[in-house]
């Protein structure tokens, strides 16, 4: 690494952002103009002001007098919560008087409903005929039963109350209309506190103190304002996401114009015949889109904040003074880390329009992980610590709060996590740049018709990675969909149907279906050929060995991410199904069927896509990553991802799907069999050894089990790595592409 190579670079590449006023007009000077201008577009919601809900009011003559509910035409002030919601409301009276002479009375509550089902009025207040008479009686009735009280038993009472009814006035409104919702809110407000009033008047009439009915009065004290914190808990919720929102955006548009721009120009090449490595190259422009990304998200916030003390500060507070310390020191690891990843993204764009149709994918990807903690009721513990992004919009939402204690407590794991995600972006970066199949691939017009002729004439042994990316895209679309219209099962013919509906139409069928249409060996892709049988033995006792390890990491990952309660019931659900069940079965559904579609589907289709792109380690993570999510639960799919690797281990090394389908096999069986296990543990007292059950029926493995467990799944991954009869006993790996024989062997 020449650091001088990496100056020039820098300097060469901020000279030309300089020069670059589209550039500069976003970076700079776009953040200066816009909050000034947004202050001056407010004065446009003058304009916008809500007028008045119109509110028919129908029976008014039969309200009583005390206490009132209307005064000039209007409901009374001091039935609002704030004064100035009085205006929000227009009302409009009518009587039951007959439209001619001669004609009955209308029917006013026939007329309420109809008048806001027409739209003529936003909502309607109806007010029973004689309303006023029968809560005259009602009170006289409460003023009797106080005075008889003495005398009366509880039951007689209740009744004589229930004999007494008041009749509701009722008030129509649409949840179609948004005024029309906003005038049921505060007509309802305003009746509760009218209703609350004939309360205490009825109260004081039978003779007891109104301050029965409300003993005790609440007064709230926010002692926010002694700490300095008021209205911190809106800051801590704001600026983050837009610290996220803002380095995105900062880093996207220099990283397209120093890569799909520099293509434009035709001076990309001449910058990489230069004696920079490409490392030196990536490093120099990453620093350079770094730069932007900061001194963008730093005006953007010097103007936010100044917006915010301006025009919030007096009911939310100033924004709090550590900000100036956390937000500067949260800004230089999220800057790196859009930066690799735009600085990636742009290299693979032909053209700057083309670059800047990446920005949304990588904006719905991220926008999630950074308003979903800002938002919700998320807590900063340690297994959200360890999402990325969503992390550090946790830490700083938690330091800006005033809990700096508790954010410092897990900036390790955040601080870990996001520097392995800025190298893993970095790397990308560099790779991209080491492709000159990526650098300089020609645009080109995409007529589908001739894209899917020429796709299924011209097939290849083997499917292309987007292939095989698109396989599990594909896959998760149809469980998603699968599983949103099936309903729970209510028996277990039901729940075995369900799943075996599921595996071939999900799962099963996008792998065929492509595997023969988009390859001229559908069998080598889908890894159908024999495999020795010393490799499915180890298999099986690679999965048997794996077992008290796959135990303790799914009781690491609930303890990492608790299920939620919904899942919880939902789970008790399925498993009240599954009760009395006989155990063949359940090993017949539940881990033979999955065993043999999903391999079939991943390590079958899908890993021999990925194997294309010559990166081993690279294809069996990404194929277990899919694998991971086309299981429903969250903390199901990380064990499953974990798992998925070493099943594509199998694969890789064996060429063939039957040790990977033995693998799966046997470790779903033993989780299945669980509750079998544990009886086993009653009548084989020696198994204490091993492991005891738990309360909740799960196997617990002791510390023995578990470093035996490791020393021979370690012993049996070396012996698949090493052992070449495994993979060489027949004929040529099936995932290489024939023609690639003749050049050699692939790129490990």
């Amino acid at each position: 690494m020449n650091w001088t190579h990496v100056k020039l670079i820098l300097g060469r590449e901020i000279r030309d952002q300089l020069r670059d006023r589209r550039t500069m007009f976003l970076i700079v000077v776009m953040p200066v103009l816009l909050y000034p201008l947004m202050m001056s577009v407010a004065k446009i919601s003058q304009l916008a002001e809500e007028r008045p809900a119109r509110v028919l009011v129908l029976g008014a003559r039969y309200l009583p007098d005390e206490p009132p509910l209307l005064e000039n035409n209007r409901f009374v002030p001091g039935l609002f919560s704030a004064g100035e919601k009085r205006r929000l409301l227009e009302l409009v009276f009518e009587g039951d008087e007959p439209a001619r002479p001669g004609q009955p009375p209308r029917d006013l509550r026939a007329r309420a409903k109809a008048a806001v089902l027409e739209g003529q009025f936003e909502a309607a207040l109806y007010i029973p005929p004689d309303f006023a008479d029968r809560l005259a009686r009602f009170q006289q009735a409460v003023r009797q039963q106080v005075a008889e009280s003495l005398t009366r038993s509880a039951g007689a009472a209740s009744a004589f109350t229930l004999a007494t009814p008041v009749p509701r006035p009722e008030v129509f409104y649409t949840t179609a209309g948004r005024r029309s919702q906003t005038a049921f809110a505060l007509l309802s407000a305003v009746l509760s506190k009218w209703t609350e009033s004939i309360g205490r008047r009825s109260l004081e009439a039978a003779g007891v103190p109104q301050a029965a009915a409300a003993p005790v009065e609440t007064e709230a004290i926010d002692v926010a304002e002694e700490t300095g914190h008021r209205g911190a808990a809106l800051w801590a919720s704001t600026l983050p996401v837009l610290l996220v929102i803002w380095a995105l955006t900062g880093a996207f548009y220099p990283a397209v114009d120093l890569c799909a721009g520099e293509k434009e120009r035709g001076t990309l090449e001449t910058l990489l015949s230069s004696p920079a490595g490409r490392n030196e190259i990536v490093l120099g422009k990453l620093a350079t889109v770094m730069l932007f990304s900061s001194v963008s998200t730093v005006l953007n916030l010097g103007g936010m904040v100044l917006l915010g003390t301006m025009v919030f500060a007096r009911g939310f507070g100033t924004p709090p003074a550590q900000a100036w310390v956390w937000l500067p020191v949260a800004l230089v690891p999220i800057s790196a880390l859009f930066s690799a990843l735009c600085l990636a993204l742009a290299a693979l764009a032909r053209s700057t329009k083309e670059g800047q149709y990446y920005l949304t994918p990588l904006l719905l990807l991220t926008l999630p992980l950074a308003v979903v903690p800002a938002v919700t009721g998320m807590e900063l513990n340690l297994g959200n610590s360890l999402i990325p992004v969503a992390g550090i919009v946790l830490v700083l939402r938690e330091a800006l709060a005033g809990n700096a204690w508790q954010a410092a407590q897990f900036l390790p794991p955040v601080v870990t996590v996001t520097l392995v995600a800025c190298v893993l972006g970095v790397r990308w970066a560099v790779e991209q740049f080491n492709k000159e199949s990526v650098l300089f691939r020609e645009g080109e017009r995409l007529e589908v018709r001739l894209w899917l002729r020429q796709m299924i004439r011209q097939r290849g042994p083997r499917p292309a990675p987007a292939t095989a990316l698109l396989c599990g895209v594909v896959i998760l679309a149809v469980q998603f969909f699968l599983g949103t219209a099936m309903r729970t099962p209510a028996s277990f013919a039901e729940f075995a149907a369900t799943t075996l509906v599921t595996q071939l139409a999900a799962v099963v069928a996008p792998a065929a279906i492509m595997a023969v249409m988009l390859t001229s060996d559908p069998r080598g892709t889908l890894l159908l050929r024999r495999a020795p049988g010393r490799c499915v033995v180890a298999a099986v006792l690679l999965a048997v060995a794996l077992q008290p390890l796959a135990r303790q990491l799914e009781q690491a990952v609930l303890w990492l991410y608790p299920l939620p309660e919904s899942v919880g019931d939902q789970m008790a659900r399925y498993l009240a199904v599954l009760q009395h069940v006989p155990l063949w079965q359940l090993i017949l559904v539940l881990a033979l069927v999955p065993a043999v579609c999903e391999e079939l589907a991943f390590r079958g289709f899908i890993l021999s896509g990925f194997r294309q792109s010559g990166a081993k380690w690279r294809a069996i993570v990404w194929t277990a990553v899919l694998f991971g999510l086309s299981h429903p639960v969250l903390q199901q799919s990380l064990v499953s991802a974990t798992l998925g690797v070493v099943i594509g281990l199998l694969a890789w090394n064996t060429g063939s799907l039957l040790p990977c389908a033995a693998f799966h096999f046997t470790h779903n069986a033993l989780m299945v069999a669980s509750e079998w296990l544990a009886s086993w543990h009653a009548r084989w007292p020696a198994l204490d050894y091993i492991y005891r059950p738990s309360e909740d029926g799960r196997l617990e493995f002791t510390w023995l089990a578990l470093a035996l467990g490791s020393a021979g799944a370690a012993a049996l991954v070396w012996w698949f790595q090493r052992r070449a009869e495994c993979g060489a006993a027949a004929p040529p790996n099936p995932y290489q592409d024939p023609s690639a024989l003749v050049a050699g062997p692939a790129e490990p």
